[in-house]
């Protein structure tokens, strides 16, 4: 103990260790409730649909231009959005992007035709542009590099978890017939109403940055606000980037082109998947909606096991491309026979840990080589266009069903696009988090 005090250095791994054990008890929580809520509202159209396109009459084409547009939207105010957080105040901006979005959410259960559906899923994406991509920029306000894989894959974690939540939930509202409304109606209008109560919690809850996190004792405020500004000035280039530079920076493109390939298959399958197995099995609506939260429920684990294992070594790249190529596998073991459910379900539940286990290594990557924002401006084209995967995949699945009777064809494109997701990660320059 002497010979700790009498040497600084010997207390910082404690010290370390102290203060992320502290920052993630108090954030990590808050901010998985947050992604739950934004995760639920951007995916309950898929339980909707298993009464919605009956109930409205809309096509196959119909739902997966719908469910896919939300990203076309989400294209336009997401890297506006993390450069808001950045500049501005992650605590006020995401906020204000809730309550936005929240009402919309809401709003889209009074539709009647599917120009309405288009318009407010388009709307639902623009409100929620901003909320991801400056999620993951404030996460690099309170985590070093060499821990970001883990705290980015412990707060997506709450995609499977979303998942596994609101399949009985959704299950639960689809039976609601009030006031002559259809399930399918509350499920959505109700579903949105979080999102308005957490946006005024997050205004009064968040601090912006450690410097001004009274809530954490003053060694570790001052050691963390050091470790990141000089995580900050490592990671600078010798002469600083300009929005523009960064929007044409080889690995940001190339990160765009593994979150595309990845978003195919993560909406692709995530927007599709009750109606494949509902008609695969000729199920009902509730048994549907609860057997989709298994393969969210076992990928969990997977999300957070990829995340540990990446941070450990230091490695990014490979973490990212292997589950990836392992989810499009499985894919192909659903497009190469005809499964019943259960298989089905098994190959489903494969592809799903493989596209959740990627993420962490991902959205670790643009922060260990850009910073400040630079990194805020990547990470918003990095999310904003790969979503357009998000678009691309619905609507491809959507399109092969109309016109060929078959999810195949979709199955197939859902394959590609994991492949080049993993082709593209494995391209990034190779950098370590020491």
């Amino acid at each position: 103990m002497l010979a700790a005090m009498a040497n600084p250095a010997a207390l910082r791994p404690e010290l370390a260790e102290r203060t992320r054990r502290h920052v993630t008890r108090r954030l990590m929580p808050f901010l998985f409730v947050l992604y739950i809520i934004a995760y639920i509202d951007r995916i309950n159209i898929s339980f909707a649909g298993l009464e919605m396109t009956g109930d409205l009459g809309f096509s196959d084409a119909v739902f997966g231009l719908g469910s896919g547009i939300f990203f076309l939207g989400y294209v336009l105010l997401g890297i506006p959005g993390a450069i808001l957080v950045e500049k501005w105040s992650a605590r006020k901006a995401i906020a204000v992007t809730m309550l936005v979005w929240g009402c919309v959410a809401s709003a889209t259960g009074f539709i009647h035709t599917a120009a309405q559906f288009y318009a407010m899923r388009f709307a639902l994406g623009v409100t929620e542009a901003g909320f991801f991509p400056g999620l993951i920029t404030y996460l690099g306000h309170w985590y070093r590099p060499q821990d970001r894989a883990k705290a980015v894959a412990l707060f997506m974690a709450a995609i499977p978890v979303s998942k596994t939540i609101a399949a009985p939930i959704s299950a639960v509202l689809l039976q609601a017939h009030w006031l002559g409304l259809g399930g399918w109606r509350w499920l959505l209008i109700l579903e949105g109403v979080p999102a308005l109560v957490f946006g005024v919690v997050t205004w009064m809850y968040l601090t912006d940055r450690p410097a001004q996190a009274h809530w954490l004792p003053e060694d570790e405020r001052e050691w963390l606000a050091a470790e990141i500004e000089a995580a900050s000035r490592a990671s600078a280039p010798s002469r600083p980037l300009s929005l523009f530079q960064a929007m044409r920076h080889r690995d940001i493109l190339l990160l765009c082109g593994t979150y595309f390939g990845g978003t195919i298959g993560d909406y692709g399958l995530g927007l599709w998947l009750p109606l494949m197995l509902q008609r695969l099995g000729h199920l009902t609506a509730f048994r549907t909606a609860l057997l989709t939260a298994i393969p969210a429920i076992i990928s969990i684990p997977a999300m957070l096991l990829g995340g540990w294992l990446s941070d450990r070594s230091g490695e990014r790249r490979w973490h990212a491309a292997i589950p990836r190529w392992m989810a499009a596998a499985a894919l192909a073991g659903i497009a190469l026979q005809t499964a019943n459910v259960p298989l089905a379900l098994f190959f489903f539940t494969v592809a799903t840990c493989g596209i959740m286990a990627a993420y962490g290594a991902i959205w670790a990557m643009p922060t260990s080589f850009l910073s400040s924002a630079a990194a805020a401006a990547g990470i918003g084209m990095i999310n904003s266009f790969g979503n357009l995967g998000g678009f691309a995949g619905p609507y491809a699945i959507g399109w092969f069903s109309k016109h060929t009777g078959s999810f195949l064809g979709g199955t197939l494109f859902m394959i590609a696009g994991l492949i080049f997701s993993g082709v593209c990660a494995i391209l990034v320059r190779a950098r370590r988090s020491a």
